[in-house]
């Protein structure tokens, strides 16, 4: 399985399982990202750090150990 942080601009994913613990996991979840949604990647800054995304129509910028936990097919 890949991770988010592997998904090319202009990719639609769907979340298969997020990675980590406690606190992380759960403020990765109140972002909406949770197992089952669809995001769409628009934008990756040019160092690859932050990444924006559409989730349950609005946009969400992700850093790069953020959208490594999340597993996407």
């Amino acid at each position: 399985m890949k991770n988010l942080r592997e998904a090319k601009v202009g990719d639609t994913v769907k979340v298969v399982r997020l990675h980590g613990e406690g606190a992380v996991k759960r403020r990765i979840m109140d972002m909406g990202v949770t197992k089952g949604v669809e995001i769409f990647v628009r934008k990756v800054a040019p160092l690859g750090d932050p990444i924006e995304v559409n989730v349950r129509n609005y946009e969400l910028s992700l850093r790069k150990a953020d959208a490594e936990m999340i597993e996407v097919e």
